[in-house]
């Protein structure tokens, strides 16, 4: 269950292509190996109304949110998180070239007690993959 969320500034929005970020982050998660295809998630959430600093207009952000299940050693979690945010950050460069801009990532582990699933996808994805 890797499930990235992005939020970032309005701002953001003539300067990059979003569906391009998160088509990025999507093709790192599974240049990972650790994560199953089915459970990967990329999201962005554009936030309109944000503050940064000391209120510069022209002070852009792009936070993102890993949430995944537990079972994984960190060593394996940092490899993974160091490959995505690589992709992520040369992605962005010309965004750091062209103003001043934050870029975050966090990951989080969902404890299995307290997380409810329910996927149909990965099954999809076995059966097609078996079929060619």
């Amino acid at each position: 269950m890797p499930h990235f969320t992005i939020e970032y500034s309005a701002n953001l929005d003539t300067r990059i292509d979003m569906a391009k970020v998160v088509e990025v982050v999507r093709k790192a998660a599974v240049e990972t190996g650790i994560f199953p295809l089915g459970g990967i998630r990329v999201r962005a959430v554009r936030c309109e109304h944000y503050a940064i600093g000391d209120g510069n207009p022209e002070f852009a952000f792009l936070d993102m949110l890993l949430r995944l299940g537990e079972g994984r050693d960190l060593k394996t979690r940092k490899a993974a998180g160091e490959h995505v945010f690589r992709a992520l950050s040369a992605y962005l460069d010309p965004v750091f070239a062209d103003g001043l801009f934050a870029l975050s990532f966090d990951m989080q582990i969902n404890d299995k007690e307290t997380s409810w699933k329910r996927n149909n996808i990965h099954e999809a994805l076995k059966t097609a993959t078996a079929h060619g």
